[in-house]
């Protein structure tokens, strides 16, 4: 790489500095729509029904039971850059402060199947939504309405028949290749055909067939939390922590950004987020009384 001209704005040298980091350059290999030529590290986005503009992602890393900001990262505005600014900001406060969380509480956002993974690996309870598309909406019945057998390693349809895991045959050059990190489950044809409820799983296949992503346990793993009743109560403690940003646009004014580049953003926001957590033990010992002389 070459190195930028003298003259080159510090945003754009910052951008070239973190060309490798997986919260800035190297957090997409998609090619953006737009670039900033005064600050690329920046992402062109667009809020819900809103117009588009270069901006920064703010994550906070919240002690729930205190309210208390724990750390802090800068990021562009994807959701690789923002899911991975949560790997960061776990091992980060491990290794500073020796905080290892029970669960993590998140929106959907963060529920892929390798971030469940990273999460169930390290012991840490995924109190998050599953990001998946495999729902129908046709009335057919849907991957979650059939019970995963992991002893046998098969799927149970809701009719009590088995579906056991399809291998491909390398021999016969019609058949596909099976997807990697991707195991495909199969019911006997003449089972589907003689079931009653075959107009609910496969009216328009002989057979039905599920598959089973890689990181499918550790989604089974936040299915069940998600059933708990502590489950519950980490989606009220989400709501509140919701609070924090709107009180960081609307009350602290960082709607808009005055410094340019990865640093510029993360010293913003890290100054934000000391203005936050100061404003707790302002809250909770009183003002000193004053006394008024005759």
């Amino acid at each position: 790489m070459q190195e930028p001209p003298a003259d080159a704005p510090r945003a754009v040298k910052e951008y070239l500095d973190t060309l490798d980091e997986a919260a800035f350059g190297a957090a997409s290999e998609v090619q953006p729509k737009f670039t900033s030529f005064s600050d690329p590290a920046s992402q062109w986005t667009a809020a819900r029904k809103g117009p588009a503009f270069f901006s920064y992602s703010d994550t906070y890393l919240i002690d729930t039971d205190h309210g208390v900001i724990v750390d802090v990262e800068a990021t562009r505005s994807i959701r690789q850059a923002e899911v991975g600014s949560t790997k960061t900001m776990l091992k980060r406060v491990k290794d500073k402060f020796d905080l290892h969380p029970e669960r993590l509480i998140a929106d959907t956002a963060y529920g892929s199947g390798p971030m469940l993974d990273w999460l169930v690996k390290r012991k840490i309870a995924p109190h998050i939504p599953v990001f998946d598309k495999s729902g129908r909406n046709d009335g057919t019945w849907s991957r979650a309405d059939f019970e995963w057998d992991a002893a046998n390693n098969q799927y149970i349809c809701p009719e009590g028949e088995a579906l056991k895991q399809f291998r491909r045959n390398d021999s016969d050059p019609n058949r596909g290749p099976t997807g990697k990190g991707v195991a495909k489950y199969q019911a006997l044809k003449h089972t589907c055909q003689a079931c009653p409820s075959k107009m609910k799983c496969c009216p328009k296949a002989d057979a039905r067939k599920i598959t089973r992503q890689e990181h499918e346990d550790a989604r089974d793993v936040a299915r069940a939390i998600r059933k708990t009743r502590q489950y519950k109560v980490s989606s009220k403690l989400r709501k509140k922590v919701e609070m924090l940003f709107a009180h960081l646009k609307r009350i602290l004014g960082l709607g808009r950004l005055r410094l340019r580049g990865p640093c510029g953003a993360n010293d913003e926001f890290l100054l934000a987020a000391t203005a936050q957590n100061l404003r707790k033990p302002a809250k909770i010992f009183p003002a000193p009384q004053q006394t008024r002389k005759a």
